[in-house]
């Protein structure tokens, strides 16, 4: 018997008057009297045997304690919330995989592909979620995650899907640019960097025998989507692998003055925590992806 966990319905009640710092608020989203509200969280209190709340003349303001109890209880409801939905949308089967994604793999590569996946397997269900860097699975409700990296994650196995081949991109319209320059042409122009490969433009530099004095220089972004929208406003030339590009590349929105390019050092992996690795939605998943990968992987050469 778990003898130190507080009732659902006090934590409910402190969550919603913490997030909205009012008990009359919390009883309005809660469908509740604001007295029982205050029932609720003072039988928290004593549960806690701390004060969570501090009343004053304009209502009430959480003290340090309530408030970094809040931080910590807040994200667990959600996560109660999130699986409860997900047993009920999918009648308690095991079949939903949760995906921790690189975003721009995701939106460019993974979602225009999942429809054959699905067809192939109409009885899982991926839901996908943002994450761009190492994370422990055990806490978090991730099954596994697409990571652009070195392998090796604790307790996991890695599946080797791709490497990057990135070439320089920009506008058309970026001053100083004509089609077929050349590699120290292309240092002359303003770069723009990718924050997650700080060292992109050092090694495209090293693969093709320049070695400029401002190869780490210039505008810093986070996402492949933001640095090519930021070559679209002719903010400079970026570094990206074509197939993330190919819409803009087709329509003319970007174009590419130098077509060399470099294996990247590092690479896209399929991480799977070694406790899940036979689930069978999972091998279904892991299965299809490293053979649409392998594909793209050869046609990138």
């Amino acid at each position: 018997m778990r003898k130190k966990i507080p009732s659902t319905s006090a934590l409910l009640a402190f969550e919603a008057a913490a997030r909205h710092q009012s008990f009359t608020r919390a009883a309005e989203e809660l469908a509740l009297t604001q007295s029982a509200i205050c029932r609720q969280i003072a039988a928290l209190e004593d549960f806690l045997s701390v004060r969570l709340f501090r009343r004053t003349r304009r209502g009430v303001q959480l003290t340090e304690a309530g408030l970094s109890y809040s931080r910590q209880i807040a994200p667990r409801l959600d996560a109660i919330e999130h699986d409860t939905l997900a047993v009920m949308a999918h009648h308690g089967a095991s079949s939903v995989l949760e995906l921790a994604v690189v975003p721009t793999f995701a939106t460019r590569w993974l979602l225009p592909r999942l429809a054959s996946f699905h067809m192939q397997h109409p009885d899982v269900v991926v839901n996908m979620h943002t994450q761009t860097r190492p994370f422990l699975f055990d806490q978090t409700e991730f099954d596994a995650a697409i990571y652009f990296g070195e392998a090796g994650w604790p307790g996991t196995e890695a599946h080797f899907l791709m490497r990057e081949f990135p070439v320089p991109v920009c506008s058309p319209h970026l001053p100083g640019v004509r089609p077929q320059m050349g590699p120290d042409e292309i240092a002359l122009l303003p770069l723009l960097q990718q924050t997650t490969r700080p060292y992109a433009w050092r090694q495209w530099f090293a693969a093709v025998g320049v070695n400029p004095a401002n190869d780490m220089g210039g505008m810093r972004l986070e996402l492949f989507s933001m640095l090519a929208q930021a070559a679209i406003e002719r903010l400079g030339v970026a570094l990206i692998p074509p197939f993330l590009i190919q819409q803009e590349l087709a329509t003319g929105n970007l174009m590419s003055p130098c077509p060399l390019s470099f294996a990247s050092t590092r690479a896209y992996y399929l991480i799977v925590p070694e406790g899940k690795a036979e689930r069978p939605a999972l091998t279904h998943f892991r299965k299809w992806l490293v053979a649409e990968a392998a594909e793209q992987d050869e046609s990138a050469r």
